[in-house]
């Protein structure tokens, strides 16, 4: 006698259902706050443009974000 699991499975089996489903959109993601809202909203203007895009937080963001400081290095 098999485990009643393993005969529930093969009752309810979804294979068919899931191998016809459409990917779903890998995308950044905006939860995580501002920082991750901007760079999320910048990933997608940037793929309407080139769907390879991949935008990554810049030190800028973290700045606009308060999440940072600027350098206080002089240059030179």
């Amino acid at each position: 006698m098999e485990n009643p699991r393993t005969e529930s499975a093969r009752i309810h089996d979804d294979r068919a259902i899931i191998d016809a489903a459409e990917d779903a959109p890998s995308g950044a993601g905006s939860s995580g706050g501002n920082l991750a809202r901007d760079v999320a909203t910048q990933n997608e203007i940037a793929e309407t443009f080139d769907p390879e895009a991949l935008t990554r937080p810049k030190k800028e963001d973290a700045i606009n974000n308060d999440t940072a400081r600027p350098s206080r290095r002089v240059p030179g």
